[in-house]
């Protein structure tokens, strides 16, 4: 005989990161490409539309990693912005406030959507359990049983 069992039952558990070395090729990868298509589309000497793109791939690639994996993520794709995005292309430079800024804000991209991701989690995770005990106990001030 089969019985059908409900396979939705039962707390589910929190999706685990990705492996950093895995989001680190994201980076790599997307960043070359993210990168390469900007100059292509509307030319090099755009850093500020560099700078937002990347960083919007930095908060994507943070919503499925490490908290450990976000300093190598911000480097790769500062080392897109930096050597590729600016002319004179394929030569890294330093200029102070200007690299430091961007550091900062693909760091900040980053550990905003991984703790987004850690946040979201935690709360689904929270209400699958919270809901399951909440049905069990019938509510004193609405159910006749429980009197």
């Amino acid at each position: 005989m089969i019985e059908w069992v409900s396979l939705g039952t039962g707390a589910r558990p929190v999706p685990r990161p990705a492996a950093t070395p895995l989001v680190w090729a994201a980076a790599f990868g997307g960043a070359l490409a993210l990168v390469a298509l900007l100059n292509v589309l509307v030319g090099p000497g755009r850093p500020s539309l560099a700078l937002t793109a990347l960083s919007l791939l930095a908060a994507l690639l943070g919503l499925r990693s490490h908290f450990a994996a976000a300093p190598g993520t911000a480097v790769l794709c500062w080392l897109f912005l930096n050597g590729f995005a600016i002319p004179p292309a394929g030569t890294l430079t330093w200029a102070g406030h200007r690299d430091t800024f961007w550091l900062s804000c693909l760091l900040a991209a980053t550990l905003l959507g991984t703790t987004l991701a850690r946040l979201l989690h935690a709360r689904a995770a929270y209400r699958r359990v919270t809901a399951g005990t909440d049905a069990a106990a019938p509510d004193p001030d609405h159910d006749p049983r429980a009197r």
